[in-house]
Parts: C-alpha cells; sequence; structure tokens
C-alpha cells in the first residue's frame, strides 16, 4: 500500500511538472530565471527509472491481490439434461449426463467479487449417463455411443469455457453474477453467458446456477430410437454447483 501511494504521488508530481514546462515553454513568458528554475524541479534519469520500478511493484502488487481459487470436481456437481423427443417422446426417458471430471481456476479481488475470472477444462469422456431408469447394460450403450457419436471425444477430447467478462449484482446479501465468456464444445467456439449465485465462506467459493446450449450450435449430433420416432431435442440444460478452494 506505501509502495502505491508513492507511486501514485510521483506520477502526479511528473505529470504537473510536465504540463508547467509545458506551458512554460510555449507562453513567451518564461525567463531564464524560470527555465533554470523548472530544469532544477525536472526529476532526473534515476527518478524515472524509479517511477517505472514502482509501477511495476504496483502492478504485482495488484495481481497478488487477486485471490485464486481452484475447482473442486470431488465436492460438485455439474449435470447436463438432455430432453427426450420425437413423436412418441413421452415412451422416451431425459438423460441426466453428470460431468465427472473438470478442472479450472476462478479469481476474484476479495471484499470487491469484480474484476473475476473463470477458466474451465472439461473431459469429455468423463460426461456418463445416471438415471435409474436405465439398467447397466443400456447405460453402458448410452456412454458409448455419448463417447463415439455426440461428442466425438478421441477427435475432441475437451471441452472448455473461459471467461472475457463478469458482472455482478449485489442484492440483499445475495452476489448474482453473469459470467460471459467463450464455450468450446466438439470443436466450435461461441460466446454464451452463464448466470451464478456466488457465495463466499472462508476460503471456499461456491457457485450455483444453471444455462442452456442448443447442440446444433455446436455442431453435436443425437442418436435416435425407433427410426426417428424417439430422439433427444436440440436444447440440453446445465445445473451446475461448483465447490473451489482458494490456493
Amino acid at each position: 500500500m506505501k509502495r502505491l501511494l508513492l507511486f501514485t504521488l510521483v506520477s502526479w508530481s511528473v505529470l504537473a511538472l510536465s504540463t508547467v514546462g509545458y506551458h512554460l515553454a510555449n507562453s513567451g513568458g518564461a525567463t531564464p530565471a524560470d527555465a533554470q528554475a523548472f530544469q532544477a524541479m525536472r526529476p532526473s534519469a534515476n527518478s524515472i527509472y524509479e517511477v517505472a520500478a514502482l509501477d511495476r511493484v504496483s502492478t504485482e502488487a495488484r495481481e497478488f491481490a487477486a485471490a485464486r481459487y481452484r475447482l473442486d470436481a470431488s465436492q460438485s456437481k455439474f449435470m447436463v439434461r438432455a430432453f427426450a423427443g420425437g413423436l412418441l417422446w413421452f415412451k422416451g426417458h431425459d438423460h441426466f449426463i453428470a460431468v465427472r471430471d473438470f478442472s479450472g481456476e476462478a479469481q476474484l479481488v476479495p471484499g470487491a467479487i469484480n474484476p473475476a475470472s473463470l477458466q474451465m477444462t472439461i473431459r469429455a469422456d468423463s460426461l456418463v449417463e445416471t438415471r435409474d431408469v436405465f439398467t447397466e447394460q443400456q447405460k453402458q450403450i448410452i456412454n458409448r455411443e455419448l463417447r463415439e457419436i455426440v461428442l466425438e471425444t478421441n477427435k475432441y477430447p475437451e471441452i472448455t469455457f473461459k471467461s472475457t467478462n463478469v458482472t455482478v449484482n449485489l442484492s440483499g446479501g445475495q452476489v448474482e453474477a453473469k459470467i460471459g465468456g467463450d464455450l468450446t464444445l466438439h470443436g466450435v467456439t461461441r460466446h454464451i453467458v452463464i448466470p451464478a449465485q456466488v457465495t463466499l465462506s472462508g476460503d471456499t467459493l461456491r457457485a450455483r446456477g444453471e444455462f442452456t446450449v442448443n447442440r446444433s450450435d455446436y455442431n453435436v449430433k443425437a442418436t435416435s430410437a425407433l427410426h426417428g420416432t424417439i430422439r433427444v431435442r436440440d436444447k440440453l440444460k446445465f445445473t451446475f454447483d461448483i465447490v473451489a478452494h482458494q490456493i
């Protein structure tokens, strides 16, 4: 804090002296004594280098002030719901796909929330069917088709999200965030906005929310049954309860 204050004072002093010098040089009213006084007041080269060094220190201090939180998949819940559709949609079942393996990091300034950022990487082959309405054999078939036909995990092993902007609304003690960023799925990148409720408790950050995307926007295929009379709809609904710990 002392370094940051010193840097601010020096910067304003340099700006003020430069302004004075400019007006003296261009007003036509400067005397030799004025010029000598101004030269004496100007900072030396060493002073300028010191200001630059202080600038670097203050930048590093601001970066250090941003708290980092590592996402903890083992304590989090991240689900994808694929809705059954087609002429006989009532005979089909929605799919509840769990995201088992993901990693990432959130950053924010304590006491401010904003500016903030989020990066997440999901291992595509970790998505698995979880609904009890399917037998274990059916789940194996669904998971194989999910990897081989739907997500093509050999070609696209990762699903990533990287925030580009975060806006926050504080209301009644609740932190409502809108996380804008780029979602890369099946090799296609599109900008989305994820609404989330964010809470901080000690060194733990928690974010809850839901959002939807369309499969067709990411060229994601869907398998169908009974000659297409039962199939998965275009909309996919993501729900999450993400836990992260300060590092």
